[in-house]
């Protein structure tokens, strides 16, 4: 499911249009993106939490040259799924 599938299901389940469906998606992924760029976790009870993790400085080797590269410490996103979305995709 692609982003404006998703809008079309948001637009079916709502009884909004898909235009107004589609602002209302790239409206909570716009500030999703944007909490997370402040450093912030976003919890949604019964569906997972969305936070940042930092990912510490390594060494690593160019497959082709067998050269040793250093890659620089960085922040990622980082998904950990709630319980009942657990055992909803169990199922």
């Amino acid at each position: 499911m692609n982003k404006t599938e998703l809008a079309a299901a948001v637009a079916a389940k709502t009884e909004m249009t898909k235009k107004d469906a589609e602002k209302v998606v790239n409206a909570v992924f716009e500030t999703l993106s944007e909490t997370l760029a402040n450093g912030e976790k976003v919890q949604v009870v019964g569906f997972g939490t969305f936070e940042t993790k930092e990912r510490a400085a390594r060494t690593a080797k160019n497959p082709r040259t067998r050269e040793t590269v250093t890659v620089p410490a960085t922040r990622v996103p980082a998904f950990k799924a709630g319980q009942a979305l657990k055992v909803k995709v169990a199922k």
